[in-house]
């Protein structure tokens, strides 16, 4: 089959840009409320399909920029010749898309940090989940392992990082996380604060850098290295949990509409990218139901606990960061007047599910699937926080309950407001019993409706 030529590849970019953008532009001056991020993600993942074997699909200068830093270390990626093609090309239909909306409506919107928050709030939103975003198109899009058994969830897996994204740093930086975008909107925003997209841009360059670096880090057999090192392993877990509680914690304080959508959609794209690094656990309550289960014949008990404490370390790092940016934190603890029985059973139930989806979906000879797990496992979170948030908060994660309590103890210090560490604690403890406790549940009932794969000679555990 021929390649497609330059000028196909730089007009696949130039369209797939101008529409990314030209929806952005549509909905912020639309208005369209808590479906906006769902809108721009579903342009993205139509045009990542459409164009994604002409030119990649990148529509983005940060996911060229760091394709061209992976392929200068020796892994996948642009050559630079190619990059600064692209970069050009997508900064030019940018521009173009917001001259269009900007006709379109007869108004435009200016860039630049929310009311009551800062350059420094705003840029590491826009660094962190660029980061995100082109950390993800490395590893579902880029990496050799697609060249050999190509997936079907690529676009669907980048898509789930701008719905993570969008709610979760929209409310603090806008959320562009797309040098393109910034550049657009700052040049049609009649004069107002223009050249904001300066500093934006250098924060999104800064969070391809990042993902380049991760990737490097977490994706050995790419530059020649042994793959899935036990600590390529233990960063992965570290990495995903640490994405998974900024996500928490910014829907959490950023009141979003969309909050249960947003941080299922990050678990759901880290674990697309990650699931075959590490497993992709990212809660210590599934290590232990995986470990319970007894289908994974490398997670020994050491290696658990070793997983277990990155996830742990990635929560309380993530707590950290969403309480830098916000400057406040909220506690742990049972909701809406709910009391502590209430709460416990919200969480272990819906914990439950999410374990038992996981061992079904990710660890079954019989009912894994090799395209829908990480939407499987994200909806579980959807689920979850959807039906139990107003009753426990749904944490259903020992990180998540840890990195609360973590973040809220230290920020009560700090505003000099008596908070007793042990109770905040506590209430971790409390909450991570209960998790583990649905996990250890979920791996015995996956013992009984998922025996037939115990039974089945061909059976050599997690593949």
């Amino acid at each position: 089959m021929a390649a497609p030529s330059l000028l196909a590849k730089l007009s696949a970019e130039f369209v797939g840009t101008f529409l990314l953008v030209l929806t952005v532009g549509c909905n912020v001056l639309g208005r369209t409320g808590a479906w906006s991020g769902i809108s721009i993600a579903s342009v993205l993942v139509v045009s990542v399909y459409g164009l994604g074997g002409i030119s990649g699909a990148n529509f983005n200068p940060a996911v060229s920029v760091t394709l061209g830093i992976t392929k200068a270390l020796g892994g996948p990626g642009l050559d630079l010749q190619t990059m600064v093609k692209y970069v050009l090309v997508q900064l030019t239909a940018g521009a173009s898309a917001a001259v269009c909306y900007s006709v379109l409506f007869a108004d435009s919107f200016r860039l630049g940090p929310a009311p009551g928050f800062d350059w420094r709030s705003a840029g590491l939103c826009e660094l962190l989940y660029s980061f995100l975003l082109c950390f993800v198109v490395l590893h579902v899009a880029a990496a050799d392992k697609n060249l050999r058994v190509p997936n079907q969830y690529y676009g669907v897996a980048i898509s789930l990082a701008i719905v993570a994204g969008a709610y979760a740093g929209g409310p603090v930086s806008g959320g562009c996380f797309n040098p393109a975008i910034a550049l657009g909107v700052d040049l049609v925003n009649k004069g107002w604060n223009f050249g904001w997209c300066a500093a934006y841009m250098t924060f999104e360059l800064l969070g391809a850098i990042l993902a380049a670096g991760c990737f490097w880090a977490s994706r050995g057999e790419d530059f020649g290295r042994e793959r899935a090192t036990f600590p390529a392993r233990l960063f992965s877990e570290l990495l995903g949990s640490f994405m998974l509680v900024l996500t928490v914690g910014l829907n959490v304080l950023g009141k979003s509409p969309a909050a249960a959508m947003s941080i299922g959609a990050a678990l759901a794209c880290m674990i697309y990218a990650l699931g075959d690094v590490s497993g992709a656990h990212f809660n210590p309550a599934v290590t232990v139901a995986v470990m319970a289960s007894g289908r994974e014949d490398g997670l020994t008990r050491s290696a658990a606990g070793c997983y277990i404490a990155a996830q742990i370390a990635g929560g309380v790092l993530g707590a950290l960061m969403y309480t830098c940016i916000y400057g406040d934190s909220f506690p742990l603890g049972p909701l809406n007047g709910s009391s502590w029985l209430q709460a416990a059973i919200a969480e272990f139930m819906f914990t439950f599910l999410l374990c038992f989806v996981v061992l079904a979906v990710a660890v079954s000879r019989r009912t894994k699937t090799s395209q829908m797990f990480g939407l499987a496992i994200g909806a579980c979170i959807i689920t979850g926080v959807s039906a139990a948030g107003s009753i426990s908060g749904a944490s259903l994660n020992p990180a998540v309950s840890f990195g609360i309590s973590t973040s809220h103890v230290i920020r009560s210090i700090e505003s000099k407001f008596v908070v007793l560490t042990a109770a905040q604690f506590g209430k971790s403890i409390i909450y991570s019993l209960v998790e583990v406790a649905g996990g250890l549940a979920a791996a015995g009932a996956f013992s009984l409706t998922h025996e037939v794969d115990l039974a089945s000679q061909e059976y050599k555990g997690f593949a």
